[in-house]
């Protein structure tokens, strides 16, 4: 073998990567300590992106395609390696192709609760996983934030990197759409999609990826917070509260028959208004603002014969507003008295099992 022959061994001619792995990012051009020549060919598949890189810096990018390597076709590089003659000599660098086709079904999770500030619940634990496909789009970052000079970079690898850092950019982007917690526990179907356009920026900007998908698949709070959830689902199912209160001092008027006279309808009366109290302390409002009725025990006091507006409004857990325009519409009966209105007990019995 002639000295000609010997040094055209130790040139690379041809630079390709034709390994079809589905688990590998980024695969690193094996040169065996080789010299690239003038005019060497970088074949680039689809799916793929050539990057070059010369003692540590980036030098130019390829994409898909028959590349012929000369002066033109490596502005980077010519001007990191300062030939002042162009591209006539051979030359060493790195070559890594990286794999820009989608990535689907990787999993994410939260090892440790996140903490939101929710404006129901206050301070909240919670815990998430899903799953989410990405695909790398800037090569140079990629290569720099998360593979580095790893030969041969596989999907394994890139998950246990990417895992902690996916989580950590769900609780930046939760926390700053500030989503109640109601729904992240009870929409979460819906909640990466809504979520994708906070942690993409983030995503490209760090890593050079993008996230095409990311799928919540369960999200899980404390117990307790379960139960108010569950709570406040059963009275939104109930609807408005008022109503609620009517039907049940109507069930109570039902049940009593008239037949315990004036008496028995004040306890009656006493017992609707116990159910509603103890429906307002649990904070259940049925869409609107709870309001304040005071406890009457059964049995030991009774309404008086004569009620004001404003007693009225009470017991029926409304305005005393919405008491005077029924009066004046005459839907519930009332009698005039100077200037002040009195409704009788029986006239509010009326007036609530007729509502």
């Amino acid at each position: 073998m002639g000295l000609m022959d010997f040094i055209k061994g130790e040139l690379l001619e041809v630079i390709e990567w034709t390994e079809d792995a589905r688990d590998t990012l980024s695969y690193r051009f094996p040169d065996d300590d080789k010299a690239i020549k003038n005019g060497a060919q970088l074949i680039v598949r689809e799916s793929q992106v050539a990057q070059f890189v010369y003692l540590g810096e980036f030098g130019d990018t390829f994409g898909p395609g028959k590349h012929t390597l000369v002066t033109d076709n490596i502005p980077v590089l010519t001007k990191i390696k300062s030939w002042p003659y162009g591209f006539n000599s051979p030359f060493k660098a790195d070559v890594y192709y990286v794999v820009t086709r989608l990535f689907t079904g990787n999993k994410w999770g939260t090892s440790n609760p996140l903490m939101l500030r929710d404006n129901d619940f206050g301070v909240v634990r919670i815990r998430a996983f899903g799953t989410y496909d990405f695909k790398i789009v800037d090569a140079k970052t990629f290569l720099r934030e998360v593979a580095g000079s790893d030969h041969n970079f596989r999907l394994d690898e890139f998950a246990d990197t990417m895992r902690s850092r996916i989580v950590s950019i769900f609780s930046d982007a939760i926390a700053s759409a500030k989503v109640p917690v109601l729904d992240v526990a009870s929409r979460y179907s819906e909640l990466g999609d809504a979520l994708l356009p906070l942690i993409n920026p983030a995503v490209v900007a760090k890593y050079g990826l993008e996230i095409t998908s990311f799928i919540v698949e369960n999200v899980s709070v404390p117990p307790e917070v379960e139960q108010a959830i569950d709570k406040r689902s059963s009275m939104t199912a109930i609807g408005n509260l008022n109503d609620f209160v009517k039907y049940q001092m109507g069930k109570g008027f039902e049940a009593g028959g008239g037949s315990a006279g004036a008496a028995g309808t004040a306890a009656e009366l006493a017992v609707g208004f116990g159910i509603a109290q103890q429906m307002m302390q649990q904070g259940f409002a049925g869409g609107q603002a709870s309001p304040t009725v005071a406890p009457v025990p059964a049995g030991e006091q009774a309404l008086p014969e004569l009620l004001g507006p404003a007693d009225a409004a009470k017991a029926l857990g409304v305005s005393e507003a919405d008491v005077m325009a029924v009066l004046e519409s005459g839907e519930l009966k009332g009698k005039k008295i100077g200037s002040s209105w009195r409704i009788s007990r029986a006239a509010l019995a009326t007036y609530i099992n007729g509502n």
